[in-house]
């Protein structure tokens, strides 16, 4: 409920100082127990999106809820909430940088959304695109995604994690590229494979940022060749992003100027080119 609130927020469908619903109209939207609501609420406010929970009137949305995401202090929260906007401040940029290490690049893709559509709209224009990306190789044994019970199933999963990999690839690379033909930016995407599954992923955005999350493994089933298969999977999107700044104090520095040192290693010494075939 929160992150579906949170969401709402920061697209905009609910506008900065707009009355929340009131939590009898949360009750019946979400289906859920009043006090439920009540903890979601007061999560958002911990989080500077909303004001004025605790009154008896309904919570307002915070007048600038954006900066609570991305300026200073701003609290972990998952990929898909944390990501989009932290890569929209990026764009404004007159040379953007982004890398990326990652299991799929999915997040990323749905992080680019929003900039790419200012961009199309003309409120955006970085003269410059910069974006490496690495993801695992398809020729190792992944960590995970994994059946739980080893019988032979591997290679499907393996097949099937081979093909969203692919498909995101060349999805990033079709949106990137496409806008050198539509508004002559010099866009730039870059690929290469890791010979490990990555437990974490990193972003890190114009040299300036490191976002920082862990890869949290559960069990969950899935249906592959119409019969269900237990398995062990991480949900990358709401792994919990954590952000450094450049300058933001010793410690904040540090981390963004290790974070480049360490991409940069993998990417010039194990790491190989990315082949998409599966």
């Amino acid at each position: 409920m929160a992150d579906e609130l949170r969401a709402r927020i920061m697209s905009g469908v609910l506008r900065p100082g707009q009355r929340m619903p009131t939590q009898a109209e949360l009750v019946d939207e979400f289906g859920v127990e009043r006090g439920a609501v009540r903890q979601a609420l007061r999560l958002l406010q911990s989080e500077r999106l909303l004001t004025d929970v605790s009154k008896g009137s309904p919570a307002r949305v915070a007048p600038h809820p954006a900066s609570a995401l991305t300026g200073p202090g701003a609290p972990p929260l998952p990929t898909t909430v944390a990501l989009g906007p932290r890569v929209a401040e990026a764009f404004a940029a007159p040379h953007v940088e982004i890398d990326a290490l990652c299991l799929t690049s999915v997040s990323l893709n749905l992080a680019l959304g929003e900039p790419l559509r200012r961009m199309h709209a003309g409120q955006l224009k970085p003269a410059k695109i910069d974006m490496r990306v690495l993801l695992p190789s398809r020729n190792i044994h992944l960590a995970f995604p994994v059946p739980v019970e080893r019988h032979g199933d591997d290679d499907l999963v393996h097949e099937r994690w081979v093909a969203h990999r692919n498909a995101q690839v060349q999805v990033l690379q079709h949106n990137l590229l496409a806008l050198r033909t539509l508004h002559g930016v010099d866009a730039r995407v870059s690929f290469r494979a890791l010979p490990f599954t990555p437990p974490v992923k990193l972003y890190l955005l114009n040299g300036a940022e490191a976002l920082f999350a862990y890869y949290t493994l559960r069990r969950r089933e899935e249906e592959i060749d119409h019969e269900p298969l237990q398995m062990y999977d991480t949900e990358g999107t709401r792994s919990m992003l954590f952000a450094f700044e450049q300058g933001a104090g010793p410690r904040d520095t540090t981390f963004v100027e290790q974070s480049h040192l360490w991409f940069d290693a993998l990417w010039e010494t194990i790491s190989s080119e990315l082949v998409l075939t599966s």
